[in-house]
């Protein structure tokens, strides 16, 4: 299945990046990440990735999820992650990205507590 985005507005300063269908090393890595650019020139830089809808990460797109949070981070936002699948939650977990990233069970609990400026994003190198 083709890898497909659908952004939504949760808050004035937090844009939520649904993702629906497999990530792997190639097209859709480099998608993700030029859809994050384009999030970061519209100045949307709190995300939320919503990987309900996603059905495989390979370790490319564990990589590419990196770079998205240090593009973010550089832009004085920050990322969080939501409602994972059991393997892919595993996966990020196993390759230590949950220490990161935070990660939550629904996109809802992701808000919380992300709201204002830089909130979770913490001290900026």
């Amino acid at each position: 299945m083709i890898l497909e985005f659908t952004k939504r507005r949760l808050q004035p300063d937090l844009t939520v990046l649904a993702m629906e269908g497999s990530i792997h090393c190639g097209p859709e890595c480099a998608r993700l990440e030029r859809e994050v650019d384009g999030m970061i020139a519209l100045r949307e830089t709190r995300v939320i990735f919503d990987m309900a809808g996603v059905t495989h990460a390979d370790s490319a797109a564990i990589g590419a999820i990196v770079r998205c949070l240090a593009k973010l981070k550089g832009a004085g936002g920050a990322l969080r992650i939501a409602a994972a699948q059991p393997m892919i939650d595993h996966s990020l977990k196993l390759t230590k990205v949950d220490k990161i990233i935070e990660m939550f069970a629904t996109v809802d609990q992701a808000a919380k507590g992300f709201s204002g400026p830089d909130a979770s994003a913490g001290p900026h190198a």
